[in-house]
């Protein structure tokens, strides 16, 4: 059920080997899936696979893979412990509370999303490091990078979506960076077309020699320090020396028969879904199914609150006091729905809608799910932001910077790229992790490994695996018509449900805008990757369809 060369590879792939041992590798681009699949082969583990997988991402998947951004790792033992790492980017130790707004106070419109000021300072090979550390079977560190160089040095031939991409942005890629940088070609890009980075290969080879100070210290801690000064940018050899990955508790929610665990701060997921989560338990009724008006109702109310809280609340808990256990605690998940209205949308407080509204529709993040045949398993989303970043091609370096600056609230009540508000728990702060939304997931059931999935999608990640879960969990589908599924989502501003074009049938959007409420038609709303471990221990791995996903086991 799976070709080598990645080009048949399964969209759904169900494996149970002959000896009881078996892998599975779910991730956005066929190369990474295959490199991860070999490393379980080799003998190792999930985080072998998923360190490896992040590092090919980098190469072949640059709009969104990286070393040059940060993630999260929610991670399952064989013994059944649950741990999370966080190696989200931070505020460069020069950064301060007001750096985006003109001498009015208004936001500098742009300046937060392009260019080297919206970049933070990078987590990617700090946190790869960490889980290497921590969390390595294989133990050949340069093993689980050198598929990754080998991509970057020869090359690989780009898909039709991949050739697209890169034309679109030709012109910002122009204007903000070298002619010589490889993303850059006289003619339009074509499927088909190598794509080869020979400056990336080289960096990769110093973090395969020198572990994480081949990036954070020597020649390109010293590359990149003068190119950001070169441009006005905060960067310094300090930021990138002082920064660390952080081990932290994961959010767990107990949701009847299973135990939901997700990222915590800096990441929004665990405690928003959690939310959400709470208030639907004992009012989702699953017999009506996943669209019907009521249990769509119910669910957009919880979403609502839930938005609005992480709004007002949340952020890096390094430097805010953020009160988890209060907003996640029953009494309080009880009075924060006791207004729910069973017939009747409530309202977010403001009519001006295209005030909030997203930026673009389409969200630059990847996710990988891993299981190996021990029952470690691995749940990873890892961003840039931005398509490209804050497109930003480091000379010499051969990477992508971030754009997650945009992820503070650059003033209170101002949106960032994905329509989201903050307040004074996510304000800008030098070394303060900015806000996110990723939401790694693992799902137990019955004290057993059930689940593991995740998505990108900016603010609609967390809807979008929350949904997923429900579709199987409560809605009784099988994991791969649950991925596929159509979605909807709503933040509380703006006050709208947004929901995939072709999702609603008319008589559902008609009982939906007699609630009371607005919709608006996306094109898509998340990449889930998934995998379920049946009763009989089965894998089933799912990859969506909405892009180039792909799902293969052994």
């Amino acid at each position: 059920m799976y070709c080598n060369a990645c080009r048949i590879t399964p969209l759904y792939d169900i494996h149970k080997s002959a000896t009881g041992k078996n892998g599975m590798v779910v991730t956005v681009h066929p190369l990474a899936t295959e490199i991860g699949l070999n490393i379980l082969k080799q003998g190792g583990n999930a985080a072998d696979a998923s360190i490896a997988v992040q590092f090919a991402l980098a190469v072949v998947y640059p709009r969104a893979g990286n070393i040059g951004g940060g993630g999260f790792l929610v991670y399952h033992k064989a013994d059944g412990e649950i741990i999370s790492l966080d190696y989200r980017e931070r505020a460069p130790l020069s950064a301060y509370r007001d750096m985006y707004l003109d001498s009015t106070g208004n936001v500098i419109e742009g300046l937060s999303r392009e260019g080297i000021l919206a970049a933070g300072i990078p987590g990617t090979v700090g946190g790869l490091e960490e889980m290497y550390t921590s969390l390595s079977k294989l133990h050949d560190w340069p093993a689980l990078i050198q598929p990754a160089i080998q991509l970057a040095e020869n090359g690989f031939k780009i898909t039709k979506a991949e050739a697209d991409r890169l034309n679109e942005f030709h012109d910002l890629f122009t204007r903000l960076n070298p002619p010589e940088m490889p993303f850059l070609s006289e003619k339009k890009w074509k499927a088909g077309d190598r794509l080869v980075q020979k400056e990336l290969a080289a960096t990769l080879s110093l973090i395969a020699q020198k572990g994480s100070s081949g990036f954070y210290d020597g020649s390109n801690a010293d590359r990149l320090e003068s190119f950001s000064k070169s441009r006005n940018g905060f960067i310094t050899k300090s930021d990138l020396l002082s920064y660390k990955a952080k081990w932290r508790k994961p959010i767990h929610t107990h949701w009847r028969e299973y135990d939901i665990y997700s990222m915590g701060l800096p990441s929004s997921g665990g405690i928003v879904m959690g939310q959400i989560l709470k208030m639907i338990e004992n009012k989702l009724v699953d017999s009506l199914g996943y669209r019907d008006p009521y249990n769509i109702h119910l669910i957009i109310e919880a979403e609502r609150r839930a938005y609005a809280d992480r709004a007002l609340y949340l952020g890096d808990e390094d430097y805010f006091h953020v009160p988890v256990d209060s907003i996640l605690s029953s009494a309080y998940i009880k009075d924060r729905f006791s207004d729910f209205n069973e017939n009747h949308a409530s309202s977010s407080g403001t009519g001006d809608s295209a005030f909030y509204k997203f930026s673009k529709e389409h969200f630059e993040t990847t996710h990988l799910s891993i299981v190996d045949g021990e029952g470690n398993a691995a749940s990873v989303t890892t961003t840039l932001n931005d398509n490209y970043g804050c497109k930003i091609w480091v000379p010499g370096g051969g990477y992508f910077l971030n754009n997650e600056m945009d992820d503070f609230s650059c003033k209170p009540g101002v949106p960032n790229l994905f329509g989201l508000i903050g307040a004074e728990a996510n304000a800008i702060c030098p070394g303060k992790r900015m806000l996110s939304s990723m939401t790694p997931t693992l799902v137990k059931k019955d004290g057993k490994l059930w689940m593991v999935l995740g998505t990108p999608g900016g603010s609609t990640i967390i809807t979008s695996v929350l949904q997923v879960f429900l579709n199987v969990a409560a809605y009784g589908m099988n994991i791969d018509t649950a991925v596929q599924s159509s979605r909807f989502h709503h933040q509380w501003l703006p006050d709208e449900i947004m929901h995939e074009k072709n999702a609603f049938s008319p008589g559902l959007i008609d009982s939906l805008t007699k609630m009371g409420y607005k919709l608006r038609a996306l094109e898509a709303l998340g990449l889930i990757e998934a995998v379920m471990l049946d009763n009989d221990g089965v894998l089933h791995g799912a990859a969506d369809r909405r892009s180039d996903d792909h799902a293969a086991g052994y």
